[in-house]
């Protein structure tokens, strides 16, 4: 028998209409599952480990939804790696689906260091838009190649992988659990997540820039959403370059502009996340506690959060 993983692609299903409105429903006398995010890395850009991210974390995104059994995993940034640990610890198969929010290198650099991937016990599908012409699988193994990293995907990993192209405006059910996507605004695309089980639901929006005629799309897409999980890289003052340089078309967002998106959605919790690397533990209470000043139930992304709903 061959030691080589299985690899599969799929191409994109028929897209849907977006829908204009979301309503959270369960079944009467349907089991209720558990249904939790957990962070394993909030920080943009860059990693910025160090004494002065101590608290809130210095890794790039990776964020783990768990609706009853099902595993999702949302983007493979520097955080990947400590969660592929975890579930290597557990010591039993990982099944489960990742979702690629861009093809950006903080969003993919935990890829070679995420455990499950070189045990062939594992089964994972992973999702992600094609761009550039290129397929999710042709995308990620090109983050794998001499001369900027020694050895190729194909060449190590032994999980059975099957990949998955998305459509801008798509709807999976996995489970217990519904997937949706949209298109979001940042440079080269990028597309955000909502993820609803048996009622309740959190909509994953890293690296989207506010202000665009794609806005009301996505308060549409984020409507009566449990937790939302944005992009508040930056203060006003930073994006329009009032402290250093101007930050407009960069592709990210700020935390006034985080407020107005969840209030214009009618969401419960606000989740600050994709955190500026220059600021420091310090520097996100102050920004927190600006942001509470208008929604006090907000709170900032750290690594080892849990969010149970």
């Amino acid at each position: 028998m061959s030691s080589s993983p299985r690899t599969t692609t799929r191409k994109p299903r028929q897209a849907e209409k977006p829908l204009t409105r979301r309503r959270n429903t369960v079944a009467r006398n349907q089991v209720r599952v558990p249904f939790e995010v957990r962070f394993w890395g909030v920080r943009g850009s860059i990693p910025s480990p160090g004494a002065h991210t101590k608290r809130y974390g210095g890794n790039t995104p990776c964020v783990e939804v768990r609706c009853g059994d099902e595993l999702l995993i949302f983007d493979l940034g520097t955080g990947a790696r400590a969660l592929g640990h975890a579930l290597v610890a557990k010591k039993k198969p990982v099944k489960g689906s990742i979702f690629i929010s861009h093809y950006h290198y903080d969003h993919l650099q935990g890829l070679p260091f995420f455990g499950p991937m070189y045990l062939p016990t594992s089964d994972l599908t992973v999702y992600g838009p094609a761009r550039h012409g290129q397929s999710v699988k042709q995308l990620l193994s090109g983050q794998m190649v001499p001369p900027y990293f020694p050895v190729t995907a194909d060449g190590v990993f032994r999980a059975q992988l099957t990949y998955t192209d998305l459509a801008a405006t798509q709807t999976l059910k996995l489970g217990p659990a519904t997937v949706h996507t949209i298109e979001l605004n940042h440079p080269g695309g990028n597309m955000g997540y909502r993820v609803e089980c048996q009622g309740r639901s959190v909509v994953y929006a890293t690296d989207l820039e506010h202000g665009s005629d794609m806005d009301a799309a996505f308060y549409a897409f984020a409507q009566d959403a449990d937790v939302l999980i944005y992009d508040a890289m930056y203060t006003e003052d930073e994006y329009h370059g009032r402290t250093g340089p101007a930050r407009t078309g960069w592709g990210h967002s700020t935390w006034q502009a985080a407020v107005h998106a969840a209030d214009e959605a009618g969401v419960k919790k606000l989740v600050l996340f994709h955190h500026d690397p220059s600021r420091d533990d310090a520097g996100m209470d102050r920004l927190l506690r600006q942001v509470r000043k208008h929604r006090p139930d907000a709170i900032a992304a750290r690594e080892s959060l849990v969010i149970k709903l």
